[in-house]
């Protein structure tokens, strides 16, 4: 195993959490999803195969309690095909070398991300100033060095297949990242979203405590191309979801989806877009 790989230096436990945390939902057969503290984990693949993968990698410090998880749904030292990261964000790669140290497996994530996963270039800093909640007001504690996987990251296949899912294609969602990625099965139009969008207002303390469910945009406090959050919300909502699993908040299915996805582009600029805030980019139409 090579020691070599690393967290950033800003590496740190995040003291926040939500009703929701410790407990997952089985959303089909083969798609569960689990809570961690505020964000979410995604198990794919069928319990009786023992076969699956996992996508994002939690809060940091958390990595007993996901394999806990895995183990709890597939058995007794069972291990992923591979780990799929949405992208590189403190929450959604925090136990992630833990992690690769016990299973030693492959992460893929999409080649704009790389920089984040490979020790090269820190994301930017969280804006304080966005309008919202407490969280936002918090976000200048959250981890943003990049992290170092070295050769344990790859990228995302080029012809969208996901490996060992191939039921399942990548869709490159840009906006709250440069490689922001969400996956999508055809077949049952499932879509494991990221942080695309999510179904909690992320900023708001309340909301996240309490996980009320309501459709939003990404987190505010370190999304930076709101237009291209724009293009990969319509992006989305064309392939006509029927479940999605979020990043943030609870599953939302049928038509609770599709009517706030729907609402979500026709009425983007009131709900996702901040009035104010250093990202936000007064031109866009």
């Amino acid at each position: 195993m090579d020691n070599k790989i690393s967290y950033g230096e800003d590496y740190k436990f995040i003291p926040a959490t939500s009703v929701e945390s410790g407990n997952g939902t089985e959303v089909l057969p083969d798609l569960y999803s689990h809570t961690v503290q505020i964000v979410n984990i995604c198990l794919v693949g069928h319990p009786e195969t023992k076969e699956f993968v996992l996508i994002d990698a939690g809060m940091p410090h958390s990595a007993n309690k996901i394999i806990s998880v895995t183990e709890k749904r597939f058995g007794t030292n069972s291990k992923p095909m591979a780990i799929i990261l949405t992208h590189g964000h403190f929450d959604h790669v925090g136990a992630i070398i833990e992690l690769v140290r016990h299973w030693d497996v492959s992460v893929y994530a999409h080649e704009l991300e790389m920089p984040f996963l490979t020790g090269k270039t820190s994301y930017p800093e969280p804006d304080t100033t966005v309008e919202g909640g407490m969280i936002s007001k918090m976000s200048s504690m959250f981890p943003i060095k990049p992290i170092n996987l070295e050769n344990y990251v790859k990228p995302l296949p080029e012809d969208g297949s996901v490996p060992h899912l191939p039921g399942f294609r990548w869709i490159h969602t840009p906006g709250h990242t440069p490689g922001h990625v969400s996956l999508f099965r055809d077949e049952d139009r499932a879509l494991i979203a990221g942080d695309a969008f999510v179904t909690v207002k992320q900023e708001y303390l309340y909301k996240v405590l309490t996980q009320e469910q309501e459709i939003s945009g990404p987190p505010r406090y370190l999304t930076t191309d709101w237009s291209a959050v724009r293009n990969s919300v319509e992006k989305l909502e064309s392939l006509k979801p029927s479940i999605a699993i979020t990043g943030h908040g609870l599953p939302m299915v049928g038509e609770l989806l599709t009517d706030s996805l729907r609402r979500l582009v026709e009425e983007f600029d009131r709900i996702a877009i901040p009035d104010h805030g250093k990202f936000v980019d007064k031109s866009i139409d």
